[in-house]
């Protein structure tokens, strides 16, 4: 399967003609990493992400607040927007233990309630148009959802492991479609 993947990515990537080969092994060298790092030291690595977002957010802020002297339209918004990413790195930065388990929280209930709202829109699809497939995965989703929103630390502690695990194929799969893609390449280049 990783080997269908990495070839349909590598046909896509070279006949789009958007990233050279090397670009690709370099991502998917970096997310096999980030993914053995999430498996190896979870909660180090998952802090480091969050600091990481928090700087992100607070140098986008400024660099969003600085480029109102070049370009002063939607300057309510720019203002407003940098003014949130501002605040939110800096707690971020300044709290990062609290900021991440209060993040990976946040994301975790939001995911458990979307999961049983399609859950429900699958359901009534399924009742409205008599579907048994969309009725099983509205049952799918509704349960998904409940039991991540019944458990939503046990999910946050698994997380990570999801992440990391992800991380992994992908990573191993932009390794395969890059070579995939190096091939693709050079004989257009001769």
């Amino acid at each position: 399967m990783t080997d269908e993947m990495a070839d349909a990515e590598a046909t896509f990537l070279c006949s789009a003609g958007l990233f050279p080969w090397w670009l690709i092994l370099l991502w998917g060298i970096l997310a096999l990493i980030i993914g053995v790092m999430f498996l190896t030291t979870p909660e180090i690595t998952t802090v480091l992400l969050i600091t990481f977002m928090g700087a992100f957010w607070l140098v986008g802020g400024l660099f969003s607040l600085a480029s109102l002297f070049v370009d002063k339209t939607n300057r309510g918004w720019k203002i407003f927007l940098a003014i949130i990413n501002i605040i939110a790195g800096a707690i971020i930065m300044i709290y990062p233990l609290f900021s991440t388990i209060f993040i990976l929280s946040f994301f975790v209930i939001f995911i458990g309630f979307f999961a049983c709202f399609i859950g429900c829109a699958h359901l009534f699809t399924a009742f409205r148009n008599k579907d048994a497939g969309n009725g099983v995965l509205g049952v799918i989703s509704l349960i998904f959802g409940i039991l991540i929103l019944v458990h939503p630390m046990l999910t946050v502690a698994l997380l990570p492991y999801i992440a990391g695990g992800f991380c992994i194929v992908s990573g191993l799969s932009g390794i395969i479609a890059s070579f995939m893609a190096k091939k693709m390449q050079t004989p257009a280049a001769a």
